[in-house]
């Protein structure tokens, strides 16, 4: 079980009164915040509606009922009978009201800057949105994009969505292989793309991925490339008709309003060895949801400005567009890597851009603490009030890092479980309530969350599944193609149960993630999750981060074994720490979790977005198939694992 830990956040006055959950709170007639999660909780419907008319979500034509679950709670619809378009609620309300305030505000890894007002973003996604519509493409067709983080990434999504078309948000990462199996499974019509980007003083050349894969896929016409770098300098080529944008414009384009379950977007999860999920968002769903969670966990406004650092290629980039832009606030992109060219860029950008609310995983946390905290405190981080998190299970020393160092402990840290299929957060702390370190504290508003023992009873004090029992707005609308598949994956466990893939406990009213279900290691019959051991291995102030994965063992049926990254590299790694980190996972543990071996690994592999590959490292460490390899980001990483191994590992 996860200790209780006494350092954390506890609300301040300010946030108890001028919060905009806590605004929220009382418009409802509720004294406690807690009264409203209640409420929230048990009528969804009633929740979801209050919410969309406190934000002034517009909607063309009014919704007649909030939720339709009569084809059965995996099919749910909401807001019935209603119209309306994610760019109507992202930036053509704003238009009136405010078109000049700062929408987009972008950094350059070489140092540019850009900043559009709420304007400019407009013309831009006008511009691309009368471009694409002379290419052919309408309501319903699909377009990838495969872009960097610049403010153009923002204009495409807005633009696609202004047709009625749907995106596919593809990583920016991605190999030509990963690209073409995305756009022949959605059928992709047209590609936005760049012709490049900077990372760590390199050049990606994403245009030359992205025409690869299309001359490998027939549905794909057009190829709309934006320059960064330069321009795509090549001679006329067979293939997809490939088009520059920002180009000659031929006048103004409309926003499409939409019934609320129109396809707003596929957004593509990663594979192990099945084939990627593509998970079906509406323009009436994930945009309410996003935006709710903007408001009441974030509690952005119009004098906000929000930096999550991640990929336009996954969720959180639509989300931080939508979470930012909804709510009237400017959205912050980085290019690049947050310590290069030097350690201190991102606190530099921070400081420069008055950033109010950032949003950084654990795993990027944990990276940046060996820079030390100077590089931090020399610059003026005092114009941030949240700070956020999500994607992995927190430990203990990294948070309170984050809390401590970044936050001056001024900051609650709003750490979301959710997902690509959730279209936000299951659970979620607001600024209101106490936290502590490493908790998600509760249920997010409108959320029905439980954990259920392997019999599908709910439980507490004891890591189980994190499953919900009723509908909300953000939940996918099945899966791309495969309803079957949607079905068998998240429903069929338990009835009327969304099951989440998350193990999570509940202790002393606080909640706690411990992993994916996937990465679970059975030990002697014993359930252990891979967060308890990787705490108390980072705990050990000779290590920067861990990996902890199961392997076959004839009497225990699973062993526990330990990748550890030191911070003076796999080369300090003598027999002696070995002991006495298998050691000190025992003492926290109990002896039953001693692992039964320590491999030390120069670095470990990760997706770009900072999550460890635990499925990786047990692959290499067994020498079975290592299954989709797309969101990898260095593979040398899993060569550096695979020598390690190879090289032999500490003493039994």
């Amino acid at each position: 079980m996860v200790a209780v830990m006494s350092e954390g956040w506890v609300p301040t006055a300010e946030a108890l009164e001028t919060s905009r959950v806590a605004a929220f709170t009382r418009e409802l007639g509720f004294a406690r915040f807690d009264e409203l999660l209640a409420a929230s909780v048990d009528d969804p419907a009633w929740f979801w509606d209050a919410a969309v008319r406190h934000l002034g979500l517009p909607f063309s034509a009014p919704y007649h009922t909030v939720v339709d679950d009569s084809a059965g709670i995996a099919w749910a619809k909401w807001f019935v009978g209603g119209r309306t378009n994610l760019a109507r609620m992202c930036v053509d309300r704003w238009l009136t009201e405010s078109p000049v305030r700062p929408a987009v505000e972008w950094h350059g890894e070489d140092g540019s800057r850009r900043t559009w007002t709420f304007r400019a973003l407009h013309e831009e996604a006008e511009g691309l949105c009368a471009l694409l519509r002379e290419r052919g493409i309408g309501a319903s067709d699909r377009v990838a994009l495969l872009m960097p983080m610049v403010p153009e990434a923002v204009a495409a999504i807005l633009a696609v969505a202004k047709l009625g078309a749907i995106s596919v948000p593809l990583f920016s990462g991605f190999g030509v292989d990963a690209v073409r199996a995305r756009l022949e499974d959605a059928s992709v019509a047209a590609i936005v793309t760049a012709d490049g980007t900077l990372r760590r003083g390199g050049r990606v050349a994403m245009a030359r991925t992205a025409l690869d894969a299309a001359d490998q896929v027939p549905s794909v016409h057009t190829v709309v490339v934006t320059a960064r770098l330069g321009g795509l300098n090549e001679a006329p080529r067979p293939g997809p008709d490939v088009v520059s944008w920002p180009g000659p414009r031929s006048g103004p384009s409309t926003t499409v309003d939409v019934p609320t379950d129109h396809p707003l977007l596929l957004a593509y999860t990663s594979g192990t060895t099945a084939r990627p999920k593509g998970a079906v968002h509406v323009h009436g769903g994930l945009p309410v949801k996003v935006a709710a969670e903007g408001a009441f966990q974030h509690d952005l406004g119009p004098s906000d400005t929000l930096l999550w650092f991640s990929d336009m290629g996954w969720i959180m980039g639509p989300y931080q567009i939508t979470a930012a832009l909804a709510n009237g606030a400017t959205l912050c992109l980085v290019e690049g890597a947050p310590d290069h060219p030097g350690p201190d860029r991102l606190w530099r950008i921070v400081a420069e851009s008055g950033v109010t609310v950032l949003g950084l995983s654990p795993t990027l946390v944990r990276a940046l603490m060996p820079h030390g905290e100077a590089v931090v405190r020399r610059h003026d981080l005092s114009s941030l009030r949240i700070l956020g998190s999500t994607g992995e299970p927190w430990n203990e020393t990294p948070w309170q890092w984050y809390f401590d160092v970044v936050g001056g402990r001024r900051c609650p840290i709003i750490n979301m479980s959710g997902g690509t299929e959730v279209g936000g957060a299951l659970l979620s702390p607001h600024p209101v309530q106490c936290i502590r370190p490493g908790s998600l504290v509760g249920p997010a508003l409108g959320i029905a969350v439980d954990v259920f023992d392997a019999g599908g009873r709910p439980v507490r004090d004891q890591v189980g599944e994190l499953v919900c029992t009723k509908p909300w707005p953000g939940m996918t609308q099945g899966l791309h193609g495969d309803p079957e598949r949607y079905l068998e994956t998240y429903w069929s466990r338990w009835p009327d149960t969304w099951v989440q893939g998350d193990l999570a406990s509940v202790a002393d009213g606080y909640w706690y993630l411990h992993g994916r279900s996937d990465d679970t290691i059975m030990i002697a019959g014993k359930r252990l999750g891979p967060i308890e051991p990787e705490s108390a291995l980072v705990s050990h102030p000779a290590v920067v981060e861990a990996a902890a994965v199961g392997i076959p063992d004839d009497l225990k049926g699973e062993a526990l074994q330990v990748f550890v990254v030191l911070r003076d590299g796999a080369a300090a790694g003598t027999p002696e720490l070995a002991v006495e980190l298998r050691e000190l996972v025992a003492s926290m543990l109990g002896s039953s979790f001693r692992p039964s071996s320590v491999v030390f690994v120069d670095q470990l592999p990760k997706t770009r977005s900072g999550k460890v590959m635990r499925r990786l490292v047990r692959a290499a460490a067994l020498g079975s198939e290592l299954g989709d390899l797309a969101s990898l980001d260095d593979p040398a990483a899993l060569d550096a694992v695979r020598r390690a191994i190879a090289g032999g590992d500490s003493p039994r």
